[in-house]
C-alpha cells in the first residue's frame, strides 16, 4: 500500500474515532454512581466501549477509503476483477476479534467475583418482593420493616431476597446492579453503598399491570444515621416501621 494511502486511512480512522469518542464522553450517559460495584461496573462498560470505538474507527476508515477510492465511474457497468482471499488478513480479523472478546470476558468475570465477594461481616437485609411493593426486614434491627431501604455507607449488605407471587427485579441505577428474584428462591445481592443520598428503586421485570408503580427508595445514611434508626427501631412496641 502506498504511504499516501496509509496517510488517508490514518486520518479518516482518527476523525471517526474522534467523532466516536465525542458521542461517548461528552452526554452524559449514566447517573452518578452511588457504590463501590457501580464503579467496577462502569469500568467494564468503558473498557468495551474503547474497543468499540477502536473497531469502528478502523472500520469507517476502511469503507470511507474504498468507496472514495475504487468507485466505478458513473457509465462503468463492468464486473470488478476476481481477488483471492488475503491468508494473512484472515489470520489477523480472526485472532484480533479472538483477543478481545477474550480480554472483555476476562474483565467482566474479575468485575463479578469482586462484586460477589461479600467480605467480613456484611449486614443482612431481607427483601419481600410482591405485586406490587416493597417491604425491607432488617435483622440487626429487630426484624423491623419498612417500604424503603436504609443503608448504612461504606459498610458491605448482603440483599437476601423472597417473591411472594411473580418474578421481580431488585435495581438501583445509581447502584448499577440489578438481581431477579424468583419465587420460590432466594436470591442475593452484594451492595457497598458509598455515596449520601436517596435513590430510586424500581422493580425491573415486567410483573403485572401495576409493574410502573413498584417503586420505592434507597436511602444511603451515615452510620451514625444508621445506628440512631436501628436504636430507634428496636425501642419501638412492634417491628412495624413507617421508614
Amino acid at each position: 500500500m502506498r504511504k499516501g494511502s496509509i496517510v488517508a486511512l490514518l486520518g479518516i480512522g482518527l476523525v471517526a474515532g474522534g467523532v466516536a469518542t465525542a458521542v461517548a464522553l461528552i452526554p452524559t450517559w449514566l447517573p452518578v454512581d452511588a457504590s463501590r460495584q457501580a464503579g467496577r461496573i462502569d469500568f467494564t462498560f468503558w473498557f468495551v466501549i474503547a474497543i468499540c470505538i477502536a473497531l469502528f474507527a478502523v472500520v469507517a476508515a476502511a469503507m470511507i477509503y474504498s468507496v472514495v477510492t475504487f468507485r466505478a465511474a458513473p457509465d462503468d457497468l463492468e464486473d470488478g476483477p476476481p481477488i483471492h482471499g488475503h491468508t494473512g488478513l484472515e489470520i489477523a480479523w480472526t485472532a484480533i476479534p479472538f483477543v478481545l472478546v477474550t480480554a472483555i470476558a476476562i474483565v467482566c468475570g474479575v468485575v463479578l467475583a469482586r462484586n460477589d465477594a461479600e467480605g467480613a461481616n456484611p449486614l443482612h437485609i431481607n427483601v419481600q418482593a410482591q405485586q406490587f411493593a416493597w417491604t425491607f426486614s432488617y435483622p440487626d434491627a429487630g426484624n423491623a420493616t419498612s417500604p424503603v431501604l436504609r443503608l448504612p455507607i461504606n459498610r458491605t449488605v448482603v440483599l437476601d431476597m423472597r417473591s411472594l407471587d411473580v418474578i421481580h427485579a431488585f435495581f438501583v441505577p445509581e447502584f448499577r446492579e440489578n438481581e431477579d428474584i424468583v419465587p420460590g428462591m432466594v436470591t442475593h445481592l452484594v451492595i457497598t453503598p458509598d455515596r449520601l443520598g436517596t435513590y430510586p428503586l424500581i422493580c425491573n421485570e415486567l410483573c403485572g399491570l401495576g409493574h410502573g408503580l413498584m417503586r420505592t427508595q434507597a436511602i444511603v445514611m451515615s452510620d451514625k444515621a444508621y445506628d440512631t434508626w436501628v436504636a430507634h427501631q428496636k425501642a419501638q412496641p412492634t417491628t412495624a416501621s413507617s421508614g
